[in-house]
């Protein structure tokens, strides 16, 4: 496994720590969950879609949270089945998944549908942020003084 040094950035940096520990979160993929398996679809230049297999969970045991742009699917089952399986191959234990959000992305809205959560996005860049264009006006040229006393004696 390859490792890299981020600590060059942060001694030539300022204001990018946010960026920095994003990429040494990202390093760590072996600490990363896999269970619930999940998408992340672009459905369109500002539309985002995050679907996660939560099957065998009802609505009531399904919670999200938008914290300082981390978005947190979190499952609790409060009825675990017993049974007498010969297989159980269909979890249903508890999770708690993470997805790190960019600056300007909101959550949109949350179904569930067929055993999977649909988590919806968008990206809403503010008006200030937006690229804009700058009217360029001429100035006309003001008169000298010496042609305005000119102009006064005449």
């Amino acid at each position: 496994m390859r490792t890299f040094d981020f600590s060059p950035l942060y001694r030539s940096s300022v204001g990018f720590d946010h960026l920095q520990s994003l990429l040494d979160s990202a390093s760590r993929e072996a600490d990363t969950p896999t269970y619930p398996p999940y998408n992340i679809e672009r459905l369109g230049e500002h539309d985002y879609r995050i679907s996660v297999a939560v099957a065998g969970f009802a609505e009531s045991e399904l919670s999200l949270e938008v914290k300082q742009n981390v978005l947190t699917i979190s499952g609790k089952r409060t009825d675990v089945a017993q049974g007498n399986y010969l297989h159980q191959g269909i979890a249903g234990r508890s999770f708690d998944r993470r997805f790190q959000l960019a600056d300007h992305v909101e959550v949109k809205g949350a179904s569930l549908e067929h055993g999977l959560l649909h988590v919806d996005l968008v990206r809403r860049i503010p008006e200030q942020l937006k690229p804009r264009q700058i009217a360029i006006t001429t100035v006309a040229p003001k008169a000298s003084a010496i042609e305005g006393s000119l102009a006064a004696a005449e």
